[in-house]
């Protein structure tokens, strides 16, 4: 009896993770996964799915002073895949329950104000398994502290490796969510408030 249940506890181990590289390995391949192909992610809008992404940025010029409270209504778009979720259940925040038309949802809101190199690169972790440093310096920090820049696309980066999934282009952040926004014009003493508010769908 002993050596049988080592060895249907052996097997299963080895049914696990069969399935789970089968898996991590289908979510490259896949439509649905993380990646379209090596140099891009897979991400679908949020019309007709589980989720619906707002985000609020409040632009303050460097001595606090409002200049501008911007919004999406419903341009946003997300990766179909369980890192949204993982994303959504255990990085951004306390959750709780409201009802829309008839419809139970969950709803977190998370804030965050990126610096000034991580609105210059565009990226905006919201965790990072691997560290991501961005650093400017020479003459590309005394380009970013002198020039205004437009920002349209905001989004939530997951950072970690990708490597073992078959993704070979060393891309380490993947933006999980993302909207799109009426241009904002940055100097680089603003600061912009992100107030991002994600409902999922309870089924």
């Amino acid at each position: 009896m002993k050596k049988f249940t080592i060895w249907l506890l052996s097997t299963v181990f080895v049914t696990l993770i069969a399935c789970s590289i089968q898996s991590i390995s289908a979510d490259h391949e896949s439509s649905e996964g993380i990646f379209k192909d090596k140099s891009e992610v897979n991400l679908v809008t949020t019309q007709d799915s589980d989720y619906q992404v707002y985000l609020q940025a409040v632009l303050r010029n460097g001595d606090g002073q409002l200049i501008n409270v911007t919004e999406n209504t419903k341009t946003a778009a997300y990766i179909p895949h369980e890192i949204a979720d993982y994303v959504f259940d255990t990085l951004m925040g306390e959750k709780e329950i409201i009802t829309i038309d008839n419809i139970k949802y969950e709803k977190v809101q998370y804030t965050f104000s990126p610096t000034l190199e991580q609105r210059w690169m565009g990226m905006y972790p919201i965790l990072e398994q691997i560290n991501i440093n961005i650093k400017v310096e020479g003459d590309a920090l005394v380009q970013i502290n002198k020039k205004t820049k437009d920002y349209s696309l905001w989004k939530i980066h997951y950072c970690a490796d990708f490597a073992d999934i078959g993704h070979y282009d060393g891309l380490q952040c993947i933006p999980v969510f993302q909207v799109l926004v009426p241009t904002l014009t940055l100097e680089p003493t603003d600061v912009v408030i992100q107030q991002w508010t994600i409902l999922r769908e309870l089924n």
